[in-house]
């Protein structure tokens, strides 16, 4: 399967060069884009319609497709997702450490992406308002109480969707974590089987 991921705050598509290894080894096709501004500072529905606009370009419109977000990417992500995908092919959404309701360390950056991802934010608030764009899809949230970057590490956590809790020490390993990699494959393996 096509799979796009979506990286997080101040990264680039590179950081998920282990997992992308992993997932390609599972005979899985993996797009890695850097979308700019990398903070986000016009906003995350901005990031989101330069996602839709990659994946115009690299995707067609007959292949399924799945998305790996992590951290900011999953709000990015989840936004292009209910927004966005008109018509699209997505099957699944796997958001590793995402700020779903939002975080207090987005207090510490200015720019409208940091203020997107607050807690309570007009943003997060419209997302949580609607999820008729994730009806469908198989989704899978991954987060560690120990994360030190969203905060409360529970805001990664989606209300009935099913999720891993990993012990991992810090927010930006959730990305090598085995058990986050053998999930996401396992969950493809069905969904492939499935569908």
């Amino acid at each position: 399967m096509k799979i796009l991921m979506v990286h997080g705050f101040w990264d680039t598509g590179y950081v998920f060069r282990r997992l992308e290894r992993a997932l390609t080894t599972a005979g899985h096709q993996c797009f890695s884009p850097t979308l700019r501004p990398r903070d986000g500072r016009h906003g995350l529905a901005d990031l989101a319609g330069k996602l839709a606009g990659y994946i115009d370009a690299q995707l067609d419109d007959e292949s399924p497709f799945a998305i790996v977000g992590f951290s900011m990417g999953c709000l990015v992500a989840r936004y292009y997702l209910q927004r966005l995908r008109e018509g699209r092919r997505a099957r699944a959404f796997f958001a590793i450490s995402g700020p779903m309701r939002g975080t207090a360390t987005a207090f510490l950056y200015p720019g409208r992406g940091a203020r997107d991802m607050r807690p309570g934010s007009r943003f997060v608030r419209e997302l949580e308002g609607g999820s008729a764009g994730l009806d469908g899809l198989l989704l899978r949230t991954y987060y560690t109480p120990l994360d030190l970057m969203i905060l409360p590490a529970t805001s990664s956590r989606m209300a009935g969707v099913a999720e891993l809790r990993v012990w991992s020490p810090l927010h930006p390993l959730m990305l090598v974590n085995r058990r986050v990699a053998a999930d996401i494959i396992r969950n493809l393996e069905q969904l492939n089987f499935s569908g």
